[in-house]
């Protein structure tokens, strides 16, 4: 299928980021299994106290993305983009991997943590500058006052319609999908490998667990994904 492709996306979820070490959100062993998703990725808490989610960044957040490292898959991902073969990746990952391991067109559907934003004036920090404020300042505060946060999505709050939009172009028009770690089931961003099929694009599915699109896949593997694209690439 890549052989015979001429526009591949990828559509990159958790179960990527897994292989470096970031835990995925669901599940047994997930990060809302932990934290409360209502009240540590809710806009309306953050807005109302943020210091409680300011802790679980300083104290598990950023030890774990700061210590993460694309894996396999990040890096066959751009081996494919350099020939030619990968247009676009799409991730709903907010760790910045796909980046780092030199993928050069992405789409970040629900941003990323390795920025921080003035809510005030717009001023943006990387997330080392806030953990050097954590030491001393809870919630941390931008030089102008105004109260600061991740440039990350959170529930109830709408994805931002420039990615979105990108997003849903390239899943229209190209004629494979990858789907990389996603457990499918997060929306609307769950809704683009439909609009990929419904578009007479082939859908290939990895992830470790089923997924509600399974059914519609050309091909579905249920194992990583730095081992299925290993195999691929030989």
């Amino acid at each position: 299928m890549i052989a015979d492709s001429k526009s591949i996306v990828v559509f990159s979820g958790a179960g990527i980021s897994s292989e470096s070490g970031i835990p995925t959100y669901r599940g047994a062993s997930g990060v809302w299994s932990k934290y409360d998703p209502n009240i540590y990725a809710n806009i309306t808490m953050f807005l109302r106290d943020s210091s409680y989610y300011w802790q679980y960044f300083r104290d598990e957040r950023y030890p774990i993305i700061k210590k993460a490292r694309p894996n396999q898959a990040h890096y066959t991902v751009v081996l494919l983009e350099k020939q030619g073969k990968i247009s676009r990746v799409i991730t709903q990952n907010i760790d910045g991997l796909h980046q780092m391991a030199g993928s050069s067109n992405v789409v970040e559907l629900h941003g990323t943590t390795r920025k921080i934003r003035c809510m005030v004036c717009d001023n943006e920090y990387s997330m080392d500058d806030i953990f050097k404020k954590l030491e001393h300042e809870l919630p941390p505060k931008c030089e102008c006052g105004g109260h600061l946060k991740p440039a990350t999505v959170l529930f109830g709050e709408p994805l931002p319609q420039d990615a979105l939009s990108a997003a849903k172009v390239v899943c229209s028009t190209c004629d494979l999908l990858l789907v990389l770690g996603s457990s499918l089931v997060v929306y609307p961003a769950a809704q683009l490998p439909v609009l990929a099929k419904k578009n007479n694009a082939r859908l290939v599915i990895i992830n470790v667990d089923p997924t509600p699109l399974d059914s519609c896949a050309d091909l579905v593997f249920h194992e990583g994904v730095s081992k299925v694209l290993s195999q691929v690439i030989k």
